[in-house]
């Protein structure tokens, strides 16, 4: 699945994978000839379409044409290289989306969103992504995963996961990341929860919010469609077309909710990032800052703010000069004010994905059916594009040799 330029994707053979990086699309110089010895060839089982992914197509960022897109991946491993000990052809992994080495100082300590040593143009890498190093994408037949004895997690029961596979395919990024902005928003037992935006991480959030035991969870979107599968599992929901999503908040916490003027909720995660829109009557407005301002408002003092929606350096549809280049107009003060702590950044999926595959395997969680999970084959991927940027409540998973379909039938 290569993206062609704004707003266009279509499916092209490209070459098998090998243990050497060459160049193309997006490949940064210094990687070009790296050697991967300590990868692995995967035959991709499920490779979901993300949000993240929609940005790019959608020509809000600086990809270039020709990229090999795909980030979310699950699969099979088929060839390992030489100095892979561990990780053996059969095993089915999920491949959390970070690349990360496991000898740097940041993997040392737990933050695998920010390697050092796999992207020469900043801390960070992904798969099929801008300025993230140029590693080719999952959404494909097949997929190289360096440093695999570290990266991959192998599920412990190939049958078991087969059947389980439309709910580990979210273990590579949305689960994980929806999960993280919840932590990092200090959830908890008894939690009163907004969650800005009902589309797949909105809704892994949601549910996530629900596993670390929230009492309420409400989330806002413009889209009805997408707000009904939030209520499907039990969430409140505000459509914040219909106005300022404080009063509706205020509104259903009813006789818990504070004072007139006092904070609303104890936690709050941006699932939307910089493709934001107004409340009310500017729905249709692109106001990029206009999801992290609300929060600050509706979170009470000392309370925390999660933002796994993505914000970029650099976007050429920006609605201004200072937009274009990931300068926002917040409103610092009022955080600062209330003492709130926000948490930035990639997921750091390792930290997460272990515990999170047990939630699945012993029936603690149904992520699948919470996101809508939707199987299409590799050829469909391009109207799955078209769908899902038009709104779709659905989280569509590509699946490229028919596992799935061939499960379901």
């Amino acid at each position: 699945m290569v993206y062609e330029g704004p707003g266009r994707v279509e499916v092209h053979d490209i070459d098998y994978p090998t243990y050497d990086l060459k160049d193309g699309p997006g490949v940064n110089k210094a990687n070009i000839g790296r050697k991967v010895r300590h990868g692995a060839i995967l035959k991709t089982v499920t490779t979901n379409i993300c949000g993240s992914d929609q940005h790019m197509v959608r020509g809000r960022t600086t990809a270039p044409e020709g990229l090999v897109l795909g980030h979310e991946i699950t699969g099979e491993v088929v060839d390992v290289g030489p100095d892979v000990e561990y990780v053996k052809v059969g095993d089915v992994c999920s491949v959390p989306f970070n690349i990360a080495c496991g000898r740097c100082r940041n993997c040392k300590e737990g933050k695998t969103g920010i390697c050092l040593n796999v992207n020469p143009d900043r801390p960070g890498s992904a798969y099929g992504y801008v300025d993230m190093g140029g590693w080719v994408g999952g959404q494909a037949e097949y997929v190289l995963v360096p440093y695999a004895d570290w990266n991959l997690l192998r599920f412990p029961d190939r049958d078991q996961a087969l059947e389980k596979i439309l709910d580990l395919t979210m273990l590579s990024d949305i689960f994980p990341t929806g999960y993280h902005g919840c932590v990092s928003a200090g959830v908890t037992t008894g939690s009163t929860v907004y969650v800005a935006g009902a589309g797949p991480v909105g809704l892994a959030a949601a549910t996530s919010a629900y596993l670390l035991g929230a009492a309420v969870v409400i989330v806002g979107d413009l889209n009805e469609e997408r707000l009904a599968q939030a209520r499907s599992f039990g969430c409140e929901t505000v459509n914040v077309a219909q106005g300022d999503p404080v009063e509706q908040v205020r509104q259903i916490l009813g006789h818990d909710a504070p004072a007139i003027g006092e904070p609303l909720v104890d936690a709050a995660v941006d699932a939307v990032g910089f493709e934001a829109r107004g409340h009310g009557q500017n729905a249709q407005t692109e106001m990029p800052a206009t999801v992290l301002n609300s929060l600050m408002t509706m979170t009470r003092a000392g309370g925390a703010i999660g933002i796994p929606g993505l914000y970029v350096t650099g976007d050429p549809g920006g609605v201004d000069e200072a937009a274009k280049e990931g300068s926002l107009s917040l409103r610092l003060g009022l955080g600062w004010a209330k003492s709130h702590s926000f948490v930035t950044g990639q997921c750091p999926v390792m930290k997460y994905n272990r515990n999170l595959m047990m939630a699945i395997l012993h029936d603690r969680v149904q992520i699948a059916k919470n996101v809508n999970a939707t199987p299409i084959s590799l050829d469909q991927a391009p109207r799955g594009y078209q769908e899902f940027d038009q709104g779709a409540a659905r989280k569509y998973v590509i699946d490229p040799h028919g596992v799935v379909g061939k499960r379901a039938a």
